[in-house]
């Protein structure tokens, strides 16, 4: 119950205020996120890939009400394109990008604009010789993400698609998406969502996951492997071998300051994975998610507040 309460709390402007102007929180967000600008996120773009490992890099932006907001965004983008092809990262690095800060929640056809926000992402990608992936908010976005990502496969058959195990609607979804050569990321979900359209228990959504990640595996689509659940990562290396994937075949992923000695681990082992790092000024909702997914998480940070 802590999660869905904290996310809920996280929207009064009384609290999004104190933790995005005090001190003591800043500990905990620099350990989830790589900085506010792009050298910092460069620099630890560099850091991760001389460990072996891949990453995907999100820059931070939900809260977009006007269309110059979806431009700097999308622009944001293009800039840090450039910067990986220049620094010879694009092999190992490719980016993450949330239609809201493109413009989907807009009035007078958001989804129009965001898929035209993010045709010029996908573009700049495929210049600098890598990869987008469209994150999945909350269930009201389902189906405006999935429409935009079938126009983008059109021309960009690479881009990936993100689904959430916590929701009723994403075993069909995942049957859909399950072909040769279609990207997935399988996430549990980390958003507050009502139980109409999402299971409530935990015990639920890890049986969804594993439903949906068998269907991956055996459809042929590359599964990306998104949990810090031990379980979920032993279940997918287990389908891998099943299927006979090589380590080509799929990959795992972890985000970016978390269970870092099995991040590091699963390298060694000669498996891939790929890590997820946020970087920008706008990174409360993306922090506060992190804190109600997990308790610990949490107790880090009142500790630091009593600490100080």
């Amino acid at each position: 119950m802590l999660g869905p309460a904290l996310l809920a709390a996280s929207k009064t402007p009384r609290i999004r205020h104190f933790v995005t102007t005090s001190r003591v929180s800043r500990g905990l967000v620099n350990r989830f996120i790589a900085g506010n600008e792009l050298d910092a996120a460069a620099a630890a773009v560099h850091g991760l890939v001389t460990k072996g490992l891949s990453v995907t890099i999100d820059h931070l932006g939900e809260d977009t009400t006007e269309r110059s907001q979806a431009e700097a965004t999308r622009d944001a983008y293009s800039t840090l394109l450039n910067r990986l092809a220049a620094e010879g990262l694009a092999p190992r690095a490719e980016v993450s990008v949330k239609l809201s800060a493109l413009g989907q929640a807009l009035p007078d056809d958001g989804t129009a604009l965001a898929l035209e926000n993010a045709r010029v992402i996908c573009t700049a990608a495929q210049q600098a010789g890598t990869t987008v992936t469209l994150d999945m908010e909350d269930h009201t976005t389902v189906d405006s993400t999935l429409s935009i990502l079938r126009e983008l496969r059109a021309d960009f058959p690479w881009v990936g698609a993100v689904v959430q195990s916590s929701l009723f609607r994403t075993e069909g979804d995942v049957r859909d998406l399950a072909h040769p050569g279609s990207r997935v990321r399988l996430v549990k979900g980390a958003y507050a969502e009502p139980r109409t359209v999402a299971h409530a228990k935990k015990a639920d959504v890890d049986a969804a996951y594993k439903r949906s990640l068998a269907v991956l595996f055996a459809g042929g689509a590359y599964p990306m492997v998104a949990s810090h659940d031990q379980a979920m990562i032993d279940e997918a290396n287990r389908l891998a071998a099943q299927y006979d994937r090589c380590s080509s075949d799929y990959e795992l992923q972890m985000l970016y300051g978390i269970r870092t000695s099995e991040q590091e681990r699963q390298v060694a082992e000669g498996r891939q994975m790929r890590i997820y790092l946020p970087y920008g000024q706008d990174w409360y909702g993306y922090f506060m998610r992190r804190l109600a997914e997990r308790p610990a998480n949490v107790g880090f940070f009142l500790r630091s507040l009593v600490s100080n």
